[in-house]
Parts: structure tokens; C-alpha cells; sequence
């Protein structure tokens, strides 16, 4: 199992912010790797996943699931997005990439290298 990874990004665009973290962990064979997106403003980010610089939506065997903006407390948004990899995959695996966009913002990313992983 691994569980590490806390990466932050954050940046602020004109009244645009968002932190990025990354939390990844095995189970019943798969590699699953979530980001987590919070303290974001406003509310129409949306997240997506390259792997190796690639669309993660260039394999069948990947899954990839996002949730709705969530409105906070304080006013932020935070959203989530989840992609699963079969292990054998995730060790061929160079990097995987949250990347956070938002109108014609430029985009926010936050990248994982395999080996930053200490059970890889």
C-alpha cells in the first residue's frame, strides 16, 4: 500500500485560486490515484488526468471518475477526481498529471512521478 503524496499547487489569477493534492494507494490490484482540488474559486474548474503527457482517456483499462464543484464553508469550492490503472500499468507508468482548468485560464496542473511513490 501507498499512501504519501501530499503535493500542494496553488496559484492566483486574477481572483482565481486552487490547491491540488495528490493521494495514492493499491487495492485488489489497481493503483488508484486521487486529486483533490479545494480552496478553488469560482466555481466551473473541472479536472482531468494525462498519463505520460496523455489523455487518460486514451485506454480502455483506465478509470477515471470526477466529482461536482462542492461549495464550502468558507465561500471555496472543491471538487475530486479519481483515476484506477492496473497495478502491472501503473509500474510502466513515468508520470500522471491532475491538471485543473477553468474558461480561458491557463491551466493548473500538479504532477506524480511513479518514483516519487515509495512502493511502486
Amino acid at each position: 500500500m501507498c499512501i504519501l503524496l501530499s503535493l500542494t499547487f496553488g496559484a492566483f489569477l486574477m481572483f482565481l485560486s486552487l490547491i491540488l493534492t495528490f493521494e495514492m494507494f493499491f487495492s485488489y490490484g489497481k493503483a488508484t490515484l486521487m486529486c483533490l482540488a479545494n480552496k478553488g474559486f469560482p466555481s466551473d474548474w473541472s479536472l482531468a488526468w494525462k498519463v505520460d503527457g496523455s489523455s487518460s482517456s486514451s485506454s480502455s483499462s483506465w478509470e477515471e471518475s470526477r466529482s461536482p464543484g462542492v461549495l464550502e464553508k468558507d465561500g471555496h469550492y472543491s471538487w475530486s477526481s479519481t483515476l484506477r490503472l492496473p497495478a502491472d500499468q501503473w509500474r510502466k507508468v513515468g508520470s500522471v498529471t491532475c491538471e485543473a482548468t477553468q474558461g480561458s485560464q491557463t491551466p493548473l496542473s500538479e504532477t506524480l512521478r511513479r518514483d516519487q511513490c515509495s512502493q511502486s
